[in-house]
């Protein structure tokens, strides 16, 4: 990777424990190379003062964040902090909603082009449903997107919703999916310890999710409940906020003991050990957890969502899951290949990504 010597301004929400906001994460590594292949890259990144961040500088990446007294007070803050930053050749917002607006207003002040990520299908019907959040969150990404110069979006069903809804010109719209560690995933070594915890079952299906309102696991569960032979288990690797209603669940359904609650733990040795991957999420922008179970070489059924139908997996309805796991147990399959994968290592998706952002700066399309 060679630097292209283009400044960015970049507004980032990431505020987790692996964010940006902390040396040694994988975010952060990832801003470096970006940093490398771009020219300069200054991030200011929404933050509360109880997170304890500080401001960091490695090489040509400077994050910034705005350790903010309230989450009202974000975007404010990072128009504060970035308006006496040196002038950038593009602004790149994050997402459309609350990013996006701090994006915009920064690059009015700077008088320079918009870049607007978006990672989720905002367009859904079901994103809107959610709450009264995500209803005002949709708003202000139409009000966003249609003042982009660029967007970049990580599937191919985002990009055609964008020309749809907003009859955003195609050419403004880059599709760069994310990165995986496809070849990590494929060389993955067997956890034995792990293998003979769940050695007792001869089937075993997985579920690796946030278990949140959205990512609909019940689903999971009454399928299991619906179609799963006699020594199938279920293990969910995730944590949310509906943990302990989807354990009740578990115990009304009557499959509590084939219910594995395995909490926020690495996936990677679970896709080694499961024989297929559900997912049931009412929305997705992409869908990683998709790429990474196909990458492993597990099948997955999915509803259709993200890039599950472009990438390989058993599409199958809300209403009909539970159908389509049982065609699944009588006839497969039982192993797969990733497919429209497009990054043979991560300098292709660094370079990828640097290329955007320095159309968007040049104003190419």
């Amino acid at each position: 990777m060679t630097s292209n010597g283009v400044r960015v301004l970049q507004v980032s929400a990431d505020r987790s424990s692996r964010g940006i906001l902390f040396s040694g994460t994988a975010a952060a590594k990832r801003q470096e190379a970006y940093a490398r292949a771009i020219g300069e890259l200054f991030v200011i990144s929404f933050s509360r003062v109880r997170d304890g961040a500080s401001e960091r500088v490695f090489g040509t990446l400077r994050i910034i964040p705005t350790n903010s007294y309230s989450r009202f007070l974000y975007i404010l803050d990072a128009y504060r902090k970035a308006r006496h930053l040196p002038k950038p050749d593009v602004v790149s917002a994050q997402d459309p909603f609350e990013t996006g607006l701090a994006g915009w207003l920064l690059a009015r002040h700077f008088g320079v082009p918009l870049h607007v990520q978006i990672h989720t299908d905002l367009f859904s019907p079901s994103y809107a449903r959610l709450s009264i959040v995500h209803r005002l969150r949709v708003l202000v990404a139409r009000f966003v997107l249609r003042r982009a110069a660029r967007i970049r979006t990580v599937s191919d069903r985002i990009k055609q919703s964008l020309i749809h809804e907003l009859h955003i010109p195609a050419e403004r719209v880059s599709v760069l999916p994310i990165y995986v560690d496809i070849e990590s995933l494929r060389n993955a070594p067997t956890d034995s310890a792990l293998a003979v915890t769940f050695a007792a079952y001869r089937t075993k299906l997985l579920v690796v999710s946030r278990l949140e309102p959205e990512k609909h696991v019940a689903l999971a569960l009454r399928a299991l409940r619906e179609s799963a032979p006699p020594s199938t288990c279920l293990i969910i690797v995730g944590s949310g906020s509906e943990q302990k209603s989807l354990m009740r669940l578990a115990e009304t359904l009557g499959i509590a003991e084939s219910v594995f609650f395995e909490g926020a733990v690495e996936a990677a040795p679970y896709y080694r050990i499961a024989d297929l991957v559900l997912v049931t999420s009412r929305f997705e922008g992409y869908g990683l957890v998709i790429i990474e179970a196909l990458a492993s070489g597990v099948p997955v059924l999915s509803t259709d969502v993200g890039i599950a139908h472009e990438a390989g997996a058993i599409i199958a309805s809300e209403a009909f899951f539970g159908q389509e796991l049982g065609k699944w147990f009588s006839d497969g399959p039982r192993s797969v290949e990733l497919r429209n994968y497009p990054y043979e290592h991560f300098d292709a998706y660094v370079n990828a990504y640097a290329a955007d952002l320095i159309k968007c700066a040049r104003g190419l399309s």
